[in-house]
């Protein structure tokens, strides 16, 4: 039992050694660059049963620093008071505009289509693409334009910070960036245009306005309910780069509020988001069970057997303490790491059974395959 003490203690140390060297190569926020004018901003928001963000979106947008920007809203038929709030809060605001969305099309999935026609009414240089959920500091957009002076970069995304209220939530919800600095080679994502090497957050996507449409836009991906992913993969199989960014000082995402929620996105994302592999699942099954969940269970010998069994806890617990410091997140979570593992575990088994029984995922009172 000593050397499975020993050898899973040294692979987790070398896990941590991988995750501090792999953040490295996240590109680094230049206090002394500055992008060259002032180029027309389009921020566009896909809205449907929004009503809980509409008020403070639209009031965290109206303090944005950068001086030229137009700010485009798209109800997607919601069934709530999504449209009527944004029409009163922007009355009167030149700058601020509310579309209704068009009838779903067959074969797009639901946000791909809205993005799509806010798109097309879009004047600006770059697009913006933000869901509503997402708030940002002030100096946001002066601080995200300078990336796309680094070479050939033409989308710039990454994954925001993660306030979490359910219990659900706060053992998922951060894990996103957990597993970006642990699974993803980010020297592969951000220097490279190897597809597989790709990962975004579609809560913020920053375009090059001409690099878009020549990509096809969202048009490209229009049947994908994790269009971030494939829309990136576009853009770097169309010769261009993509700049992942640790986007936790400037850019806040509420992802969700109840564990329903939680259950349903998740569910929705993460087996066609790892490709609709079971032996996929088979073996992030087995990594997270040894790495992320035998720590804990060999913690309890500890009081038995002597202190060095709580060496490996400690090593998981360790690194996921440096993924939170890094991303601004509640401290305290890192102490659930095994826990998160498990229901990981089970979602992503949910979530492939729910495909190979070609179940429909259902999200915001529409199903998808």
């Amino acid at each position: 039992m000593e050397i499975l003490i020993y050898l899973l203690s040294l692979l987790l140390g070398l896990s941590f050694l991988w995750i501090i060297i792999n953040g490295f190569f996240y590109p680094p926020y230049n206090s002394w660059e500055k992008f060259k004018g002032q180029p027309l901003v389009s921020v566009l928001v896909p809205m449907r049963d929004e009503e809980r963000n509409v008020g403070p979106l639209i009031a965290n947008l109206k303090e944005l620093s950068y001086p030229n920007v137009e700010y485009i809203f798209l109800d997607d038929h919601s069934s709530d008071a999504t449209y009527k709030l944004v029409e009163n809060l922007i009355k009167g605001e030149t700058r601020y505009h509310l579309l209704k969305g068009a009838p779903l099309k067959k074969g797009w999935a639901g946000k791909v289509h809205a993005c799509s026609q806010l798109a097309k009414k879009a004047k600006g240089t770059y697009l913006l693409f933000l869901d509503a959920d997402v708030r940002l500091r002030s100096n946001t957009i002066e601080r995200m334009l300078p990336f796309f002076q680094r070479k050939n970069i033409k989308l710039v995304t990454g994954f925001p910070h993660f306030p979490v209220t359910s219990w659900l939530s706060k053992l998922l919800v951060p894990i996103q960036h957990f597993v970006i600095w642990l699974h993803l080679p980010l020297a592969l994502a951000n220097y490279t245009r190897y597809k597989p090497a790709t990962a975004a957050h579609g809560a913020f996507m920053f375009f090059e306005r001409d690099a878009y449409h020549s990509i096809g836009g969202h048009e490209s991906v229009k049947d994908s309910i994790v269009e971030d992913v494939h829309i990136s993969r576009m853009v770097k199989s169309h010769g261009y780069g993509v700049c992942l960014i640790n986007a936790t000082p400037y850019v806040t995402c509420h992802m969700y509020e109840t564990n329903e929620e939680v259950w349903n996105g998740f569910l929705k994302n993460i087996y066609i988001g790892i490709g609709k592999s079971s032996v996929m699942v088979a073996g992030l099954t087995f990594y997270y069970s040894i790495f992320f969940i035998l720590p804990l269970l060999l913690a309890f010998f500890a009081p038995f057997y002597g202190v060095w069994y709580t060496l490996p806890l400690l090593l998981v617990w360790i690194q996921k303490l440096y993924v939170d410091l890094q991303t601004k997140q509640s401290l305290i979570l890192c102490l659930f790491m095994p826990f998160s593992a498990i229901a990981f575990i089970v979602i992503m088994h949910a979530s492939m059974w729910k495909s190979l029984k070609n179940q429909a995922y259902t999200w915001k009172g529409r199903n998808y395959k």
